[in-house]
């Protein structure tokens, strides 16, 4: 059995001010307005009858939005693994390849980035294939791309000789080049970009990983060993991942081993890694343009200017990216995307909320967003959806009035029970234990005032919580 392994713990810095610490970039809609990344990546693997149900190893900050984007499109995963911290790429395929060896020891893993583009579906499923015959020889596959321009934003692999089914030994691999050197490996040919994409039986893997990086094998082993069933999700062992090594796949295996094969694939492919690379997969119009939402230009050109709240108007510039958000916008030329990274960096460096959230917060019950603040006030639009609930919980700083614009509230505060109709508003004392879940067949929205001392979100004392949320 095939089963897909959808790798999807990245936060996706260079796409800020869109991609946030908590809502990073393959859970956003940046390529098909209807569907996420992981999504996309996901449903192309429907149909394909080869693969199973995949598993998804994820930031456990993440796995509310994760599971509802999976339940939004139908698709269950077999397992959705919870990372108490990110160890890159070679802690997470070996967790992963110890659940597989659970439902089948003869079990190929796919490894799939939950953020990348593919454009070619066919020559996608056929490369799969090929990748198939090679891992049943107890091969370690990864898939290049072959390049249609010389690129210093990936890493190249280096081809050898031709092992049947388009694989070929890996020579070697090559780190970022500058863009002398990417024009000579395209020129010369044998080199391809590291998409990194991999298949192997999950036993060879381990085995390999265990002969070249024992240390990460065994502290994923006992992470995984040790890990906990929550809700619908497989809780990693904290201590024990935490003190896992952190490396990438290539490093702790792929360059090592002497069982690695590249497989040349031509799939319309992307990492989607940063705003010139999303530029390059939208239609632009006859001045180079990319614009989505609500944009106007004038003698504008080769930009890409995207507006998620407000009218953005240019006028007279060149390559740019422009990106609006409703607590952000960024300004950069094109040719300094991947520095993007750096505002992140010293967002975080000065504990600036915008490195890691939007305005709108998405949790497992729905969503509240900020709409006007002060010293001792702040006010939210909510939203919920039908049948969730938030936790019973209180505040030691704040009281609450809330005000129902859309559907039917049912509110606990102290020992009462009751509904609140649209039009209609309650008021939770400070200290006051309450709830608020929505009994209704639609979203329940209300425009919640908080006033008192001290408004940050880490003054809420949980009792209960149907989604067994810590204190």
């Amino acid at each position: 059995m095939i089963i897909p392994v959808i790798l999807s713990g990245g936060t996706g810095s260079r796409l800020w001010p869109l991609s946030r610490e908590l809502y990073p970039k393959q859970l956003l809609n940046l390529v098909n307005p209807d569907a996420s990344l992981l999504q996309e990546t996901v449903k192309r693997l429907v149909g394909f009858k080869e693969v199973e149900a995949p598993v998804v190893v994820c930031n456990e900050e993440h796995r509310f939005m994760v599971a509802e984007q999976l339940r939004q499109i139908a698709q269950p995963a077999e397992s959705i693994i919870l990372e108490p911290i990110g160890r890159n790429t070679a802690p997470a395929i070996a967790v992963a390849a110890h659940k597989a060896m659970q439902l089948s020891s003869e079990a190929i893993l796919l490894v799939l980035p939950a953020d990348h583009a593919i454009q070619k579906l066919e020559a996608f499923y056929k490369a799969i294939l090929y990748g198939q015959q090679h891992a049943q020889q107890d091969r370690l596959v990864t898939f290049g791309i072959v390049p249609d321009r010389p690129e210093t934003g990936y890493g190249y692999i280096k081809a050898s000789e031709s092992l049947g089914f388009s694989g070929h030994k890996i020579d070697c691999f090559v780190e970022k080049p500058d863009q002398t050197t990417a024009a000579g490996y395209v020129a010369e040919g044998g080199y391809f970009w590291n998409s990194g994409m991999f298949m192997f039986k999950a036993a060879t893997y381990l085995a390999e990983l265990q002969a070249y990086a024992v240390d990460i094998y065994n502290a994923a082993k006992q992470a995984f060993d040790d890990a906990k069933t929550d809700l619908d999700f497989l809780r990693l062992d904290k201590a024990s991942f935490t003190a896992c090594p952190e490396d990438s796949i290539d490093y702790a295996v792929m360059e090592k081993t002497n069982k690695g094969v590249v497989i040349p694939t031509d799939i319309g492919w992307s990492d989607v890694g940063s705003w010139r690379a999303l530029a390059e997969l939208h239609a632009s119009d006859a001045h180079g343009n990319s614009q989505l939402g609500d944009v106007i230009l004038r003698d504008t050109e080769n930009c890409y200017l995207r507006s998620e709240k407000r009218l953005l108007a240019a006028v007279g510039v060149k390559n740019l990216v422009v990106v609006e958000t409703d607590d952000a916008v960024l300004v950069a030329h094109k040719d300094k995307v991947q520095d993007v990274k750096k505002i992140v960096e010293e967002l975080k460096s000065h504990q600036r909320p915008e490195y890691m959230l939007h305005k709108k917060v998405y949790r497992p019950w729905g969503s509240y967003e900020g709409i006007d603040e002060a010293e001792r006030f702040q006010v939210k639009r909510i939203t919920v959806k039908p049948g969730a609930s938030l936790s019973l919980q209180m505040h030691h700083h704040r009281a609450e009035h809330w005000i129902v614009v859309k559907g039917t509230a049912k509110v606990t505060c102290g020992e009462k029970e009751y509904l609140v109709a649209e039009n209609e508003s309650t008021y939770i004392p400070l200290g006051e234990q309450h709830r608020l879940e929505n009994p209704g067949k639609i979203s329940l929205e209300l425009i919640e005032v908080q006033s008192g001392s001290y408004l940050g979100e880490d003054d809420i004392v949980r009792f209960d919580d149907v989604y067994g949320r810590s204190q």
